[in-house]
């Protein structure tokens, strides 16, 4: 079974063998002895790189620089009076001690950190899911995370993750933690990947957002001989992900380098601000995206060549 669908419940292992759940968690520990699956809260999954993750005192020590300069041009691309939802991890949670100084803020999370880098601001209300604490990453998880998003409707989600490819956009190594991302992703209107250039190219077990459902990447740049990321970029401005590379030179006053772009087809969609009138989100003239791709692209292909 854990071959065949990647993962599963202890629930469930026990209601196929016919047994009970303490005797499945017993096989299940001696299966993991002999490294035939991993042991994950509530069931099993497979061994191996797919399904690692390192928790959270070892990634908050991996590229802080750069989910730094990426927490800061996430960071501009909110609005005063906005509402947006901020997903778990240590990058997201670089962003919500920036987003504390915006105005009129409505940050709807499902992460423990995010909630504590904002709970002394005074201008913005925090709201939080229900669900079950994931002490690996302090969010909170499962069905009750999940029905607490329904009905939810904001500007943009903000989300990070272990892996990213254009073949299959964002992903992560835990069940829970993915359903509860997908659940964030169906409540806005717009999703930026926040992703440092270690995830590019990587690949994990659970898919959270795929590349077409990507508005925009937020990412540092790859070093000169890392062909992998430079390769990922590419692909993923040809699929119209709009992309910014923190910390590359741009004219005075930019926060970034926007490196891929491809018009999209979309109504404006309405954004509710608090204390103010309904404002419209709307797309720059397919012309002027088309010839800006172009020099993008030139851009992309140069930073591969480095």
């Amino acid at each position: 079974m854990v071959r065949a669908n990647g993962a599963v419940s202890l629930r469930e292992l026990a209601r196929v063998v016919q047994t009970s759940e303490v005797t499945v968690r017993r096989d299940v520990r001696a299966l993991e002895a002999e490294g035939l699956l991993d042991r994950r809260h509530g069931g099993a999954v497979l061994p191996g790189g797919f399904t690692r993750e390192s928790g959270f005192p070892q990634k908050s020590h991996l590229a802080t620089a750069e989910k730094t300069a990426i927490a800061d041009v996430a960071a501009s691309l909110v609005e005063e009076g906005e509402a947006v939802v901020v997903g778990a991890g240590t990058t997201t949670q670089e962003l919500a001690r920036r987003l504390a100084r915006v105005p009129g803020l409505t940050v709807v999370t499902n992460s423990l950190l995010v909630a504590q880098a904002l709970a002394h601001a005074n201008r913005v209300e925090v709201v939080m899911t229900g669900g079950t604490l994931r002490g690996s990453n302090y969010a909170l998880v499962g069905s009750g995370a999940e029905q607490s998003l329904q009905g939810l409707r904001v500007s943009r989600a903000f989300l990070s993750g272990s892996g990213l490819t254009a073949e299959r956009g964002l992903s992560t190594s835990n069940m829970l933690s993915a359903s509860v991302d997908r659940a964030l992703v169906q409540a806005a209107a717009e999703v930026v990947v926040l992703a440092d250039h270690t995830k590019l190219g990587t690949d994990t077990m659970f898919q959270t957002v795929p590349t077409d459902v990507m508005t925009r990447l937020v990412t540092d740049e790859p070093p000169p001989h890392d062909d992998r990321a430079g390769t990922e970029l590419q692909a993923l401005a040809d699929q119209g992900v709009q992309i910014t590379v923190a910390g590359a030179a741009v004219a005075p006053g930019g926060d970034g380098a926007v490196v891929g772009r491809r018009p999209r087809r979309e109504s404006p969609l309405p954004v509710q601000r608090r204390g103010g009138p309904t404002a419209q989100l709307r797309s720059a003239p397919a012309g002027m995206l088309e010839q800006q791709a172009a020099g993008d692209r030139a851009r992309v292909a140069d930073m591969r060549r480095r």
